[in-house]
């Protein structure tokens, strides 16, 4: 938790005892369920929290804008950015049932009534609209354009960044840019640059915006 507060300085009291007690709530449920490699748990909030907050310097999203979180599979980097945006609302959907279980009980245990859950996955949301989709290490970044980009609002609830596709990745990310077709509009940040960490050296956040026309 010392961690988080060494880059971030202006929660309110709710907001650090929920940070607080993400520990000990994936500790429990990872007993029951492992949705966090046994080698990771101990370092939950550098891998897991630090790691979803660089959306959170990124991209800074407008209250009441609404996101949907892609494959959370525990809940990364939905629950984190819940904690830290208690006024924008999240849909987190995974496909695997028994990590959206855990990723529900935990939202409820914190008391997040910004956060709700879908068993599905991406391409099975119908009827909803969100300005932004956030996602780690899910999938290939077209696939994953392709996949949420039809529920994607245009227009723009952030100071930084239109509506869009946020999301974090690892490794040399050139060929997988390439690929999309979309080489002039994707956007890059170092997380390292963003946290200086060495966990974070090879991890950054991709954007792909929601054009407007």
């Amino acid at each position: 938790m010392d961690l988080i507060l060494k880059y971030f300085d202006d929660f309110t009291d709710e907001q650090i005892d929920r940070f607080r007690k993400l520990d000990g709530f994936y500790r429990e449920w990872n007993e029951k369920i492992n949705v966090i490699s046994r080698k990771d748990i101990d370092a939950l909030y550098l891998k897991h929290v630090l790691h979803s907050l660089a959306i959170a310097v990124i991209c800074p999203f407008d209250d009441g804008a609404e996101v949907v979180d892609i494959g959370t599979g525990g809940g990364f980097p939905g629950i984190p950015l819940a904690i830290f945006f208690p006024h924008v609302r999240f849909l987190l959907v995974d496909s695997i049932g028994k990590k959206i279980k855990v990723t529900q009980e935990v939202a409820d245990g914190l008391g997040l009534k910004n956060v709700t859950t879908l068993h599905g996955r991406a391409e099975e949301i119908k009827g909803r609209t969100f300005d932004y989709a956030v996602s780690r290490a899910v999938a290939p970044l077209g696939d994953l354009w392709r996949w949420i980009n039809p529920v994607i609002r245009r227009g723009q609830k952030s100071d930084e960044l239109p509506n869009g596709l946020v999301c974090l990745k690892g490794g040399d990310l050139t060929e997988e840019i390439k690929a999309t077709g979309m080489q002039k509009i994707v956007q890059a940040w170092s997380v390292n640059n963003i946290f200086p960490e060495p966990a974070f050296e090879d991890k950054c956040v991709l954007y792909v915006p929601k054009l407007l026309k």
